[in-house]
C-alpha cells in the first residue's frame, strides 16, 4: 500500500541485545493539501561532456567567487570535467575509467602543503581515484595511491558507485562509499584517507548501512557541519546515519519513504548558520527530472519540490556559498541525460519561485 508522502521521516533506533525495542516511526503532521511541483527555470548549462554526465561537485575558490569551478563525472567517457561558473569547459582529467560520483573535501595535508580534494569512484578499477586541487588556483593534480575498495568482494559487489566525503572536527578527512550491488547489512565502507609520499591512501575504517535489497545504494552526502550522512536507498527512502566512522552505526531516520514515481538519486545538503537549511533529494524522471526540498534538520519535513527540466538526473550538488555574481547566494547543479551536461540553477530562484519561500544565504 502507498503510504502519503507526509510520512516522511521513521525514526529508528537500533536494539542492541537485551536492549529497548524500536522506536515506532513518528509520522510528521499532514498539510492541508499535498505539494505541487513548482518549475523553476536553470540559468545556464554546461558544455555537453563526451560519453554520459553523471554527478557534479563544486570547488569554491577562496578569494574570487567567479572562478569557482564545477567537476562532473563523465562516466562513459571516462573522464573528469571542470567547468567554469558560466558552464564553459576549463579542462577535462582523462584516464578515469568510469566515473560515477564525485566529491569535494577543502583542507587536506599532503606533502607540506594544505590541499583540497576531488575524489571521486573508479568502478571499473574497483577503487578511488583521487586528484589534489591547489587551495589557491584550482589546479589539479592526480594524487592517487592505494585506494582499492571493498577488498574480499568480487563482481559488482566491489564496484564503487557513491561517495561522500566527511572532514571530521580534528581535520580527518573520510570517504563514504557505496557500491553497484551488496548485502542488506554493510552495504557501505567507511575509508580514512591518509598522505604517504606525496599521495593518498584510503584506509578501510567500517562497513554499515542496511539496505532494503532492491535498486542499489548510489547518492550519498555528508553534512559536515552537523556529522550526519544520508544515502538514497533507491526504491525505499533516504537513510541517515552518524558520519564520524567511531559513533554508533545506528540508522538515526529513515526519509522519503513515501511514493515516488521515479528513483531516488542525487542528494545534497544547502547549509545555513545555526544548523538551518535543507536537504535535497532528487526523483528521476525522465524528461522532467524533481527535486524535494525538505528541512535539513528537525523532522525533516518535506517543504517543496521543483522541476527544472533535467532529464532523469542522477547525481546533483547543492552549495550555499558565494559562487560569483550570477550566483551570489549559491546554486543547486542536476545532471541533464538528455543533453549529456548538467543544468545550474541560482539559488534564489529556487528559494523565491512559488510557496514555501525558502531562505538564501546572505
Amino acid at each position: 500500500m502507498n503510504r502519503p508522502w507526509w510520512i516522511a521521516v521513521a525514526l529508528l533506533s537500533v536494539a542492541g541485545c537485551g536492549g529497548p525495542k524500536a522506536a515506532e516511526p513518528q509520522a510528521v503532521a499532514a498539510p492541508k493539501e499535498d505539494p505541487k511541483p513548482i518549475v523553476v527555470l536553470s540559468t545556464t548549462a554546461t558544455e555537453p561532456v563526451k560519453g554520459d554526465a553523471d554527478d557534479p561537485a563544486i570547488w569554491v575558490h577562496p578569494t574570487d567567487p567567479g572562478q569557482s569551478l564545477i567537476f562532473g563525472t563523465d562516466k562513459e567517457g571516462n573522464g573528469l570535467y571542470v567547468f567554469k561558473m558560466d558552464g564553459t569547459l576549463d579542462r577535462v582529467l582523462e584516464g578515469v575509467e568510469r566515473p560515477n560520483n564525485v566529491d569535494i573535501e577543502k583542507g587536506f595535508e599532503l606533502g607540506g602543503a594544505t590541499v583540497d580534494l576531488a575524489v571521486a569512484t573508479e568502478r571499473l578499477k574497483t577503487r578511488l581515484r583521487i586528484f589534489a586541487i591547489d587551495a589557491q588556483t584550482g589546479a589539479t593534480r592526480d594524487v592517487t595511491g592505494k585506494t582499492d575498495v571493498f577488498a574480499g568482494e568480487v563482481g559488482e559487489a566491489r564496484a564503487p558507485m557513491g561517495i561522500g566525503l566527511f572532514k571530521r572536527a580534528d581535520g580527518q578527512i573520510f570517504a563514504i562509499v557505496g557500491r553497484k550491488e551488496g548485502p542488506k547489512s554493510g552495504y557501505l565502507a567507511t575509508y580514512r584517507l591518509e598522505a604517504r609520499d606525496g599521495f593518498v591512501d584510503a584506509v578501510e575504517v567500517k562497513r554499515f548501512g542496511t539496505f532494503s535489497g532492491v535498486g542499489e545504494i548510489e547518492a550519498i552526502v555528508v553534512d559536515d557541519e552537523l556529522g550526519f550522512v544520508y544515502c538514497a536507498d533507491e526504491a525505499f527512502g533516504i537513510r541517515k546515519y552518524h558520519a564520524d566512522p567511531d559513533a554508533s552505526d545506528e540508522e538515526l531516520a529513515t526519509l522519503a519513504t513515501y511514493t515516488f514515481e521515479g528513483d531516488r538519486e542525487g542528494l545534497a545538503v544547502y547549509s545555513l548558520p545555526g544548523g538551518e537549511g535543507y536537504l535535497v533529494a532528487t526523483e528521476q524522471l525522465e524528461g522532467d527530472s524533481r527535486y524535494h526540498v525538505f528541512e535539513r534538520g528537525g523532522e525533516h519535513r518535506l517543504l517543496k519540490i521543483i522541476q527544472g527540466g533535467a532529464d532523469s538526473t542522477d547525481g546533483i550538488e547543492v552549495l550555499s556559498a558565494n559562487l560569483g555574481p550570477q550566483f551570489p547566494a549559491g546554486a543547486l547543479i542536476a545532471m541533464n541525460s538528455a543533453r549529456k551536461n548538467f543544468l545550474i540553477f541560482d539559488w534564489r530562484n529556487v528559494a523565491e519561485t512559488g510557496e514555501p519561500k525558502l531562505a538564501a544565504a546572505k
